[in-house]
């Protein structure tokens, strides 16, 4: 971990702390700044407000790429849950921090949890954009993500909920609710039919 992400974990920490303690209305940027130790300006270097520190994640981009890089022969909503499933096999769950606990956080307030809401219609986008690129039609592609990102947040919100398994665990009985393993022998056939086409 470099700095830059040792403070933003540090402030991170910080607000969570203040937030279980003193409940999340009643905190101040200036008392996360104050309690990870930087700046006003420093906390604005790396979350754009306060809901940031719960609701930011860095994961977009590479969950669009892992949607665009799934075999176009696949429909589109196999596609999105496959890169869903890649993007996230490559993040180690000791590398995500208190998500859980950010979630749990986030849930339990109203503002908060319309902010998760919008949060998810961004990663929606960013899986129909995928997906559009490789030639999905645009309602097609709209559905697919949006199909995923409901399940994804059904099975995320009952994961910070009920405090059980892993955020690993949730995701990938997200995506097999809506995609389940599918038989090598029709995927071959599918990928030699488009070849042919």
């Amino acid at each position: 971990m470099d700095k830059a992400q040792r403070t933003r974990a540090r402030i991170q920490s910080a607000a969570l702390d203040l937030f279980l303690e003193a409940g999340y209305d009643a905190t101040t940027v200036e008392r996360i700044s104050a309690a990870a130790g930087v700046s006003h300006m420093t906390f604005f270097r790396y979350f754009r407000s306060k809901d940031g520190v719960l609701l930011d994640d860095p994961y977009d981009p590479a969950i669009g790429a892992a949607v665009a890089s799934q075999p176009t022969a696949l429909p589109p909503l196999e596609r999105a849950c496959r890169g869903i499933l890649t993007a996230w096999s490559g993040i180690a769950e000791e590398d995500m921090g208190d998500v859980r606990k950010r979630m749990e956080i986030a849930v339990g307030h109203p503002q908060l949890r319309a902010r998760m809401w919008e949060n998810n219609l961004a990663t929606q986008r960013v899986i129909a954009d995928a997906l559009r690129t490789s030639g999905t039609g645009r309602l097609q592609a709209d559905i697919a993500a949006g199909a995923c990102m409901g399940a994804l947040m059904a099975a995320l919100i009952d994961w910070a909920a009920s405090g059980r398994g892993s955020i690993g665990e949730r995701i990938e009985l997200a995506m097999s609710q809506l995609v389940p393993e599918p038989d090598a022998n029709a995927l071959a056939a599918r990928g030699t039919s488009q070849e042919q086409q």
